[in-house]
């Protein structure tokens, strides 16, 4: 099949952030090409956005429902492939219905929807239809977290004992909500953002990256919420206890007022013959660290890493890769996965390699579970999918 992959987007227009993100990690393998959207919930903003990215004004539409419909009507070769959903957290879920009831492929922003209700009602639409979805949690697009991952699934750390996540930010210290900041505005409204605050926007991606290298779900936690900013509805500062399946015990904490951190997303990993480290701003590195030898030090693009953190890189050692892309990663393996598709062949195991919808569930099931903690004074309380 000599052609890209056919995009379509909703949201992510004039004002966005998180839009650009996507269009930039789309590009970046040449494999996926933005022919249509519906960028703003305004139809002339939507319009506008459409003609800044230089796409047909007949491809630029008013509504996502008016997108689906009028992209699902036009001949094969020329519709699009799959929906880019990139909205604030309660426009998830009614988009990417109706994409996959019209047989489009879905991938989109975390969290999967605004409560667990709206994801269990996805993933069976999902199984119904047969289609992929893939959700962009990106930080496991990295060449060292994939390292890392391969470290535990070969048994080289042992069993896992402790696992300790974090995920600091500074950004939200003061109420700058109320001054008409967006990005503030929505992750900070319970109508938009859904039950969480702090960990449904960032706490997620720790929860996400712990299981996705240790290969362990969370059974059970014990959460403490805090909203420190006076006057604001959701928390913006959290810390948790975890019990993993298979006994491993963990720690867990994600803020948005520790003042002056930037995106300090960092995981500890520690078996019983060794563990790793890893920092998202020092993401070319990896620590491994062992009992009974020195610290070893592991480096994107060297041929000693594993065939997963090799793919996930694309130039040479000490040329820096972040970011975008590790957010590339993800939307280059559910391109490979839709090409497959449309060539009637099984996709390349690493393809396979991409947050789904079942951790699209998970998520929003920790997010639940946190949330029902807090309320209770920090109870014990399981992760009920």
């Amino acid at each position: 099949m000599s052609r890209k992959i056919r995009m379509g987007m909703v949201g992510g227009g004039r004002g966005a952030f998180i839009g650009a993100v996507h269009r930039i990690a789309a590009n970046i393998d040449g494999q996926i090409e933005l022919v249509c959207g519906a960028f703003s919930s305004e139809p002339q903003r939507s319009r506008d956005s459409g003609a800044d990215f230089f796409l047909p004004p007949d491809r630029c539409y008013g509504t996502f429902q008016e997108m689906i419909e009028k992209e699902k009507a036009l001949p094969e070769g020329e519709r699009m492939d799959f929906i880019s959903i990139v909205t604030p957290n309660h426009m998830h879920f009614p988009p990417a219905k109706m994409a996959l009831e019209n047989g489009f492929h879905v991938l989109s922003d975390k969290p999967a929807t605004f409560n667990l209700a709206e994801a269990k009602e996805l993933a069976a639409l999902v199984k119904q239809t047969g289609l992929l979805y893939g959700l962009t949690h990106n930080y496991t697009g990295y060449p060292m977290v994939k390292e890392a991952r391969n470290l535990v699934q070969t048994g080289k750390l042992g069993k896992i004992r402790k696992v300790v996540a974090e995920y600091p930010q500074g950004w939200l210290a003061t109420r700058i909500e109320e001054s008409g900041q967006k990005q503030a505005g929505w992750r900070t409204d319970p109508a938009r953002s859904g039950a969480a605050g702090c960990i449904g926007d960032i706490g997620t991606h720790a929860e996400n990256l712990a299981e996705y290298i240790t290969g362990l779900h969370i059974s059970e936690l014990a959460a403490d919420l805090t909203s420190f900013v006076e006057g604001r509805q959701l928390d913006d500062d959290g810390n948790l206890l975890l019990r993993f399946e298979g006994g491993a015990k963990g720690v867990l904490h994600a803020s948005q007022i520790s003042v002056g951190e930037e995106n300090n997303l960092a995981i500890r990993v520690y078996g019983e013959k060794g563990g790793i480290e890893w920092h998202q701003n020092e993401p070319n590195t990896l620590l491994v660290k062992w009992p009974d030898q020195p610290m070893q030090v592991y480096r994107t693009a060297n041929g000693y890493l594993s065939a997963a953190a090799a793919a996930a890189g694309r130039t040479p050692p000490s040329h820096p890769e972040g970011y975008l892309e590790a957010f590339a990663n993800v939307y280059k393996s559910f391109a490979g996965h839709i090409r497959a598709r449309l060539e009637n062949r099984e996709p390349d195991v690493l393809v396979l390699d991409y947050p789904k919808i079942e951790d699209g569930i998970r998520g929003m099931a920790f997010i639940e579970a946190v949330v029902s903690s807090s309320k209770n004074n920090a109870a014990w309380t399981k992760v009920t999918i």
